[in-house]
This record gives structure tokens, sequence and C-alpha cells, in this order.
């Protein structure tokens, strides 16, 4: 037995908690930038992904038009903070609706640091920025996606398990990024399950006959 929905029936708000309860986890763009006249702006947005690999893009979702959005339209830049587990009252704290003149890093206790090529600062607390130019965003509805363009990635070298020129990659258990679920909750990483893909000539059905997947 399920429970059958209509969106339009159902309603904006109710329909916008069940998307929020079901489409999870989600990353956390914890998104810095600074307006026109100079004052920065650090928020966390939930609508988050890469869009593109090459050119390297990256995509936000402001729904309404909050500073996020207006900074980065205004200005086209933006650096995209990790948003790590030993920062979530931080980034928590970010998303209250301060004033558009006040800065969420002097409010909440954070460190900006000058990015390498984009004038919005980095969260030095954070292990990891991407700096972004604008590219486009795109109206949706009530809310926006926002993508730009990484121009420069900024990764705190402990957070690796390697060199990054010899395939290193950060780790995971380093990185201990947070995730957004329904209503007031978070969540951590939690178990790490590994698994790697296989060729369709690899699949053992296709030389056993067999229809079922492999077990594990």
């Amino acid at each position: 037995m399920r429970t059958e929905l209509d969106p339009i029936e159902f309603g904006r708000g109710p329909t916008y908690r069940l998307l929020n309860s079901v489409v999870v986890p989600r990353p956390i763009a914890w998104v810095s930038t600074r307006s026109a006249d100079g004052v920065d702006n650090l928020a966390p947005h939930s609508f988050f992904t890469i869009s593109c690999v090459d050119p390297p893009m990256v995509q936000f979702t402001s729904v309404g038009r909050k500073d996020s959005l207006r900074n980065a339209q205004e200005t086209g830049e933006f650096v995209v903070c990790l948003a790590a587990e030993q920062l979530f009252e931080q980034v928590n704290a970010t998303a209250t609706d301060f004033p558009s003149g006040v800065s969420e890093f002097s409010e909440v206790g954070l460190t900006p640091e000058p990015s390498a090529v984009v004038a919005p600062p980095r969260v030095v607390e954070s292990p990891v920025a991407l700096e972004c130019r604008l590219h486009q965003t795109l109206e949706l509805g009530d809310s926006t996606v926002v993508i730009g363009r990484v121009v420069h990635a900024a990764v705190t070298t402990d957070m690796f398990d390697g060199d990054p020129q010899s395939g290193g990659l950060p780790s995971i258990d380093k990185l201990r990024p947070l995730a957004r679920l329904g209503r007031n909750e978070w969540s951590t990483i939690g178990a790490v399950l590994d698994i790697t893909r296989i060729s369709h000539k690899e699949w053992p059905g296709h030389y056993a006959g067999r229809s079922s997947p492999p077990t594990a």
C-alpha cells in the first residue's frame, strides 16, 4: 500500500518538506559571496551538485532571492566551501536570516581568507574551497539554479591520502562532510560502502547464462 500525493493538491509547503525528506542525503554547498558594496556573505545551500566535468562546474539552487544569489549575479563570483562535521553548529548558524549588510563570518566567528582567483573569501576552517565564476543562472518557478565554473580549488593538504599529482584523493574519513536530511535533521557519513563497477563482458550472467546479479 502506498500514499498517493498530487503536488498541486498537497500544496507547496508540504511538497517542499516531502522532497526534503526523501531526496536524502543532500550535500551542502557552503557558499561564500561578496556584495557589490563589499560585504561578505556565507550561507549553506543543500540543493547542490556537480554540473559538468569539462569544464568543471558546480551548481546550487537558491529557493527565493537570497543574498548568495543576488551577490553572485551582481559580481559574477562565489566560493563553495565544504561543510565539515566539526563545523556543524557554525554551518547551521550561517543559515540565520541576518540583514544583508551583516557578514556571517563575523557573526558566527569564522575566519575569512583571501581566495586565489576570485574576490569572495574562503572559510579558513573549511578543508575545501572551490572558487567559481558565474556561468549562468536558470530560473525555475520560485527558485534559481546558480551554475559556476570552478576556476581554482584549494584543499587542505592533510586531507589527501597521497600525492594528488599521482592520483591521491581527499579521504572521506578526513573530510567528514555534513549532509542535510528532512525536518531539522542532518547526517554525517556513517558507514562507507566500497564496490567496484564491472563491464558488461565481466558480468557473470553474460558467461554463465544467469539472469541474477552476482552475490556479495
